[in-house]
C-alpha cells in the first residue's frame, strides 16, 4: 500500500476552497497529513479531537514531536519537567491514537544530533517514554549513515521499533544525509521529500530561511526516480507513506499528485469534495 499526503492543511492554496473547512477540503484530496504545528508548540487534546472528527475514518495523520522532545530546544524553558512534556504530548496525541488514524509520532531530529552514545541512549529513552506508539525517526546529520555506523544505525531502529524515515532533501555535507532505501518496520517505512533547494538549506540564519529552504518543484525525471524508489520500498514493508514537503513555492500538492498518477494509485474514502459556490 502507497498513501501520499503533504506537510500541513492550510497551506495548500490549490486544494482549498473554504478558509473555514481547510482540513476537510484537504482531506477531499490526499488521505494523509503531517502535522508539523505540533513541533513549535503541543496542541491540546481539544485540537486533535477537533482533527478527527473533521476527517473521514480512513484518513491518517503523522504527528511531529515538540521540539524540545527533539532536541532542538531545552525542555526547561517550557515546562517543569521532561516528565510533564511528554505526558501533555501523549494528552495531545491520545484522541488521535484512540480513533485509530495515528499513522505515526515523527521524531525529526536537528542536524547537531549526531551519531553518538549519548544520542542512542537518547533514543531509547524515546521509547520508554512513548510507549507502544509509532514512532518514525528523521536524521538530518550523516554521522548515522557513515560506513562505519548505518548498519548499526538500522539496527538499532529496528530494535526499538521505530520506523526509518527516508529523506529526500539538498546535500550538504555533514548537516543532511542521503538517500538510504532500507526500511526497519515491516509494516511502514515513511518518507518525506523536502525538495533540493541547495541555497535555500544553507540559509538557516537569514530571515527568509522558512519562505525559501523548501522552495523546490520535482520534475518529471524527479518524480520517475521516485517511483521506482517507492517500489523497491514496497518489496520491504506493507506500506510505504510518503509526505511531501516542498511546501515554500505551493508545489507540494502538485508534486503528490503527480507521483500518485505515476504510481497508479486511488484512494477509497476521502471526505466529500465541498461545493465551490463561485465555480462556472
Amino acid at each position: 500500500m502507497i498513501t501520499i499526503g503533504l506537510t500541513g492543511f492550510s497551506d495548500h492554496d490549490t486544494l482549498q476552497l473554504s478558509a473555514k473547512y481547510k482540513l476537510a477540503d484537504y482531506a477531499a484530496h490526499f488521505p494523509l497529513v503531517e502535522i508539523d504545528t505540533s513541533f513549535y508548540a503541543i496542541p491540546s487534546p481539544r485540537t486533535t479531537a477537533k482533527w478527527v472528527s473533521e476527517t473521514p475514518e480512513n484518513f491518517r495523520f503523522v504527528l511531529k514531536a515538540f521540539q524540545a522532545m527533539t532536541q532542538h530546544k531545552e525542555w526547561s524553558k517550557y515546562y517543569d519537567s521532561e516528565n510533564e512534556m511528554y505526558q501533555r504530548y501523549m494528552e495531545s496525541v491520545a484522541p488521535i491514537s484512540e480513533s485509530g488514524k495515528l499513522k505515526a509520532v515523527l521524531f525529526q531530529f536537528p542536524p547537531y544530533f549526531g551519531c553518538s552514545a549519548e544520542n542512542v541512549t537518547y533514543l531509547r529513552h524515546i521509547r520508554k517514554m512513548i510507549g507502544d506508539l509509532p514512532i518514525a525517526v528523521e536524521f538530518r546529520n550523516a554521522s548515522w549513515y557513515s560506513d562505519s555506523y548505518q548498519e548499526k544505525t538500522l539496527a538499532l531502529l529496528r530494535e526499538l521499533a521505530m520506523i526509518h524515515t527516508i529523506v529526500d532533501e539538498p546535500q550538504v555535507g555533514n548537516r543532511s544525509v542521503p538517500i538510504i532505501l532500507h526500511a526497519t518496520n515491516e509494516e511502514l517505512t515513511l518518507v518525506r521529500l523536502h525538495g533540493r533547494n541547495q541555497y535555500g538549506w544553507m540559509k538557516a540564519n537569514s530571515p527568509e530561511w522558512r519562505e525559501i529552504r523548501t522552495l523546490y518543484r520535482y520534475n518529471d525525471e524527479e518524480i520517475k526516480e521516485w517511483t521506482k524508489y517507492i517500489k523497491h520500498l514496497q518489496k520491504q514493508s506493507a506500506e510505504i507513506a510518503v509526505i511531501f514537503n516542498n511546501n515554500s513555492g505551493g508545489d507540494a500538492a502538485d508534486n503528490a499528485k503527480a507521483l500518485q498518477q505515476a504510481l497508479a494509485v486511488s484512494y477509497e474514502g476521502l471526505a466529500p469534495m465541498q461545493m465551490d459556490l463561485f465555480s462556472d
